[in-house]
């Protein structure tokens, strides 16, 4: 019989909270993090959209000097999620040798990368730092995190644009379900805030343009959604199997019950608009976990406020919930933290595994005029209660690329 899994710690640094009390508080009473951003380059390249949604506390007030200098922004967001995680599992003892990381992103060292560059152009290759490299690589906040605890069981880097996150927390199942950890931190990290990455998303139409209004502009479910706002920051979980787990008497959050991944092969950026990879990302998270549609009581979807990405996660939940979806709430917590990229699943699974224990689902803000088309029970205004007895959410996560990555909670 496989090993169970269980969360034992949550670690996060958001737009809406710069630690998992904060984020979690914030969440509940519909925060928005989003708002112009005052940063030189944004005038200085013109770009047409003029705000994200920055990361509430900087790394700088957590990390060393010597470590902010060492580390790419995302690399620096991962630490400090991780570290919260795993303070907040109070394990004290470890064996390293059944220690493993999951963390993942979906760009990378995108700051340091074009940094770089500019330095080599403008100054030549000398000034180029020697830790250009090991901050730039994607599997930066793996291995940094890998280093900082002494996981010596393997430190993973999925890579899968937004179901990243996600992504992290399946590799992580699996290495306990197989026997090969007892203990995994899983995440992920994103700090893309860049004019790179900004210009590129605006030119693709992904991005809202309300700069007159950016805390409204994230409007998942909305009939004038139009686009996601752009985030940062990181989320981290710990992950153990449950007799580690009671053997060292750890307060356990909730069971990660299911997780799956599927891709669409349909097309580069757009989902597939029947959500066929999604349903079937859905269905095979469920059948991982033992879960029957009528345990399913909440979802923290994936949720972008995009024109084309909300409707087709609707179609893809009709198909797997069927009829119960009409009894299932649905958090869109986007709408307050923008879109965090790689780091998004791993910090909406926070989330999700927090509405569980508490019993609440945060609520959805911007949801001014519902797409007809999408008549879903969404949470606004006030949280929602949550039932007792045995409960299971939903996480969803899809991404450029055609990826998809669903994580079962289930409460304990």
């Amino acid at each position: 019989m496989a090993r169970k899994v269980v969360i034992t710690g949550l670690g996060a640094t958001t737009p809406i909270g710069g630690d998992v009390p904060t984020l979690w508080a914030n969440a509940l009473k519909g925060v928005s993090g989003a708002h112009t951003l005052p940063d030189e380059w944004v005038e200085t390249y013109n770009l047409p959209v003029k705000f994200a949604a920055k990361a509430s506390t900087p790394a700088s007030e957590v990390l060393s000097r010597i470590e902010m200098k060492r580390m790419d922004p995302s690399t620096q967001f991962a630490v400090v999620a991780a570290r919260e995680a795993w303070k907040d599992s109070g394990i004290e003892e470890v064996d390293h040798d059944r220690l493993a990381v999951a963390f993942a992103t979906g760009i990378g060292g995108v700051w340091t990368l074009l940094d770089a560059w500019d330095t080599l152009k403008e100054k030549g290759p000398r000034r180029v730092l020697p830790m250009t490299v090991p901050m730039l690589m994607p599997n930066g906040p793996a291995a940094a995190v890998s280093l900082d605890l002494g996981a010596r069981a393997g430190a993973h880097t999925p890579v899968s644009a937004c179901a990243s996150g996600t992504e992290a927390m399946h590799i992580g199942l699996e290495l306990i379900r197989s026997g090969k950890a007892d203990v995994v931190v899983c995440g992920g990290a994103e700090a893309a805030i860049h004019p790179m990455p900004m210009a590129s998303f605006a030119a693709m139409k992904a991005l809202s343009k309300r700069n007159d209004d950016p805390e409204h502009a994230s409007r998942p479910y909305d009939r004038d959604r139009d686009g996601f706002v752009m985030g940062e920051g990181a989320g981290a979980l710990v992950l153990e199997a449950e007799e580690h787990a009671i053997a060292r008497g750890a307060t356990i959050y909730a069971e990660l019950a299911g997780t799956s991944v599927t891709a669409d092969a349909y097309h580069i950026t757009a989902p597939d608009p029947e959500g066929l990879g999604a349903t079937r990302a859905l269905k095979a998270a469920m059948f991982d976990g033992l879960i029957q549609p009528e345990d399913v009581v909440h979802v923290n979807a994936h949720a972008t406020s995009t024109p084309v990405g909300d409707k087709p996660e609707y179609t893809a939940l009709r198909a797997a919930l069927g009829t119960h979806l009409d009894k299932v709430c649905v958090s869109a917590t986007k709408s307050q933290m923008g879109h965090l990229l790689g780091a998004s699943g791993a910090v909406e699974s926070v989330l999700a595994v927090l509405a569980v224990y508490h019993r609440k689902a945060p609520v959805t803000i911007n949801l001014e005029n519902q797409d007809p088309e999408i008549p879903l029970d969404v949470v606004v205004g006030t949280p929602r209660e949550l039932p007792e007895g045995s409960i299971v959410a939903l996480n969803n996560s899809f991404g450029f690329g055609g990826h998809n990555a669903v994580v079962a909670i289930r409460s304990v």
